[in-house]
């Protein structure tokens, strides 16, 4: 990026001058949350011990995974970069590819959400699509569960 600001500068310096400091400005706003980040990891690192996660999300489950996969994603309303380093250190763990991907496709029905929704659609719409929502993630989660978690006996 350096080098596309260098030749960016050498034919419109204060286009480049300007866009760089608006670059800089976006990664400082980001800091914070990077920061959020690390914690989140570090926090899942120091209370989710390993053995902790396989018994809740690994192989042994059951039907306690999937509720905790349901549960925790509709809970956790944060954005990607947050919940993809979280998932990928559960993954490392132990957590089973079924579950994240429940947890990835339940995302969408976010608590913060869902009165702002129902405001704009009506309560009937909002509680229809968060139940399909619900029924397809577990629906999706079967299916990457027989594809890349096959030993599994779910």
């Amino acid at each position: 990026m350096a080098a596309v600001y260098a030749v960016l500068g050498f034919f419109n310096y204060p286009y480049a001058s300007k866009t760089l400091a608006n670059a800089l400005g976006n990664f400082v706003k980001l800091i914070p949350l990077l920061a959020l980040v690390f914690l989140v990891i570090f926090v899942v690192n120091i209370f989710l011990h390993p053995e902790a996660i396989k018994k809740h999300l690994g192989r042994e489950s059951g039907k306690r995974g999937w509720l905790y996969a349901v549960l925790g994603s509709i809970l956790i309303s944060a954005p990607p970069y947050v919940l993809f380093p979280m998932l990928g250190e559960l993954k490392k763990n132990g957590m089973r590819h079924s579950l994240i991907a429940v947890f990835m496709n339940n995302r969408h029905v976010q608590l913060p959400l869902l009165p702002v929704m129902a405001y704009y659609f009506g309560l009937a719409f909002t509680m229809i699509i968060a139940c399909y929502i619900l029924i397809f993630a577990v629906i999706n989660g079967k299916i990457i569960g027989m594809i890349l978690d096959p030993e599994v006996n779910e």
